[in-house]
């Protein structure tokens, strides 16, 4: 994976002069080529429940986040995105360089309240240019069978925008663990749930709707 970074980041970084559709198209692949490689080499493949519920548009995605799988997997299971993310990842060399080119946002975690406000004004923004926006409401990768406090930053987005939520639940901490150097073969299982109309709803009732999801799928999917 890192040997591929110093190849395919610096090519990425030319990508700056082209219409950030084609920019991301680029640079997704190297994810895509991270999926073939954890295929080949280490045996771990993946599975989509759910994807029927898929709605036509932009939306907001909240999801298990459990390993670095999911942030490259999500490129090739969903349409084009981006992520909320913690922006001390934007100061990795190469890595956070290209990953800028992706219009993340990219938030101060103790920033609070601003923190929030940032969400949605640039949520707003990708949303309405046609992108999804991943939101990991836990914050942090969370050890498989633990359950970290979901945060409201993304309920508050669906709610102040009006843009539908998908749930998602995936078991990848089972095989490729936080901080884990080894991975695990076998299949990660992503369940994709039924969308969440955030029309009419408070971020908190957006908030608890995505998490009982979620933590329920959770129970399935780590037996």
């Amino acid at each position: 994976m890192w040997v591929s970074v110093f190849v395919y980041a610096p090519l990425s970084l030319l990508t700056i002069v082209l219409p950030f559709p084609w920019r991301y198209w680029f640079i997704s692949r190297w994810a895509c080529l991270q999926l073939w490689l954890l295929k080949v080499l280490c045996r771990l493949d993946y599975s989509v429940q759910g994807a029927e519920h898929l709605p036509p548009g932009a939306a907001i995605i909240l999801s298990k986040h459990q390993s670095a799988w999911e942030t490259m997997a999500f490129q090739k299971i969903f349409p084009p995105q981006t992520w909320v993310l913690k922006r001390e990842l934007l100061w990795i060399p190469l890595f956070g360089w290209a990953l800028m080119l992706l219009r993340p946002i990219a938030i101060d975690r103790s920033a609070g309240r601003r923190a929030v406000e940032q969400v949605v004004a640039q949520g707003r923004q990708r949303l309405q240019s046609g992108l999804w926006v991943v939101v990991f409401p836990e914050g942090t990768r969370v050890a498989p069978g633990r359950r970290g406090r979901y945060a409201i930053g993304g309920a508050v987005l669906a709610a102040e925008t009006g843009y539908p939520v998908v749930p998602v639940a995936h078991n990848a901490g089972s095989f490729w663990p936080r901080r884990g150097f080894f991975k695990k073969p076998g299949t990660v299982r992503v369940a994709i749930g039924p969308v969440i109309d955030s029309r009419g709803k408070s971020a908190e009732e957006i908030r608890k709707l995505s998490e009982a999801w979620i933590e329920n799928k959770m129970l399935e999917l780590e037996k």
